[in-house]
């Protein structure tokens, strides 16, 4: 009994710890890294690590965190969101949020997915921490599309990119920022999910 409880315990502090680091990347530059014309959104690395660690429900949750700060920004903080906010406020709320939950639902049960299989852990890292800043981007942009694409804000900017129909806006509008920012939450996330496994194998938690 004593041990059951140690563990939920465990998991609640990390959970904490993981929503606490969420909320600061959030709202100062580390999880938004801007530079050379590119914004490249870290935040995705907490929560696919959570989803490790916590599993599927951990993950969802982490992404509605993930999700909550993104709606909360596009009240004057992203101009972008504060556009989409102005043309619809309950789609920009599901754009916001339901695609960080789906992300961090998945890449927990990939993670788990793997675990059943008994495949090389390195490599159930590597691809879990790839497959999450992915999911990210295919449900934004999915969402995006949806409620959005045939608004004339969004047809303006499909033509300043020179692009016609949904799939090459798509292509377009991520681009070059969604390649760097996949790989800089792919490197960063399996580093920190190879270093958190090491430890827990060394304390004995594994």
């Amino acid at each position: 009994m004593k041990s059951k409880t140690n563990f939920t315990t465990e998991r609640l502090v990390q959970t904490a710890l993981l929503v606490a680091i969420i909320l600061l990347m959030a709202f100062t530059p580390i999880g938004y890294i801007k530079t050379l014309g590119l914004e490249i959104t870290l935040i995705v690395v907490p929560v696919t690590i959570g989803a490790i660690a916590l599993g599927a429900a951990g993950g969802a949750l982490l992404g509605g965190v993930f999700g909550v700060t993104s709606f909360i920004q596009c009240f004057g903080m992203n101009p972008f969101g504060a556009a989409l906010l102005g043309i619809n406020p309950w789609a920009t709320f599901i754009v916001c949020i339901v695609p960080r939950i789906l992300m961090g639902w998945l890449t927990g049960l990939i993670f788990e997915g793997f675990k059943k299989t008994k495949v090389n852990k390195n490599l159930a890292f590597a691809v879990t921490n790839l497959a999450g800043p992915l999911l990210n981007t295919i449900f934004f942009m999915s969402g995006l599309i949806l409620f959005f694409y045939h608004t004339d804000y969004i047809q303006e900017i499909a033509s300043t990119l020179g692009v016609n129909n949904a799939f090459t806006f798509a292509i377009a509008f991520v681009g070059v920022n969604s390649l760097v920012e996949t790989s800089a939450c792919f490197v960063l996330g399996t580093a920190v999910s190879k270093a958190l496994d090491v430890y827990k194998t060394k304390s004995g938690r594994a």
